[in-house]
């Protein structure tokens, strides 16, 4: 399945600004349990990422090689799942822009690493909608929570 035929996809079929937006998101949690880090790369292929910490991200390229920090197992994924919460969403579908502030948790399971929490972040996001479809324009990575990250992420 290429990203485009995701069935998450924000352009899979036409909807609202408030449902797009809500894939959107949640899109993002999925590529990264997936290991997709190219598919993240293409969320913010016309956008941007704060991660809170003085790096400004533009672009596909850029945001994909910030992910090659996370460690990936054998089978391609770093055996996370990314539980997003609290989305508040707010779209003005006249001027084709919307935002959506949201908390994330990190859980995380190897072989040799019980099942835990390892990160809680929020996200602010902004998006915008080109030519009918609604995209990522601006994330901030803010208010981070780290916990053991070790079999999560290279030091």
């Amino acid at each position: 399945m290429t990203t485009k035929e995701h069935p998450l996809s924000a352009t899979s079929s036409p909807v609202s600004g408030y449902a797009a937006v809500t894939k959107l998101v949640y899109r993002y949690a999925d590529l990264i349990d997936r290991g997709d880090l190219e598919g993240v790369g293409e969320l913010f292929a016309h956008g941007s990422v704060d991660t809170g910490d003085g790096n400004l991200l533009r672009g596909r390229e850029a945001v994909r090689d910030m992910y090659g920090v996370v460690i990936l197992y054998p089978d391609g994924t770093p055996r996370t799942r990314h539980v997003t919460t609290n989305l508040m969403i707010d779209i003005d579908e006249a001027s084709g822009t919307g935002s959506c502030h949201s908390y994330v948790t990190v859980f995380q399971h190897t072989d040799d690493f019980p099942l835990q929490p390892v990160y809680q972040n929020r996200y602010e996001d902004t998006f915008l909608r080109e030519n009918g479809e609604w995209r990522f324009d601006h994330r901030l990575m803010c208010d981070h929570r780290p916990g053991d990250t070790s079999h999560h992420l290279r030091a």
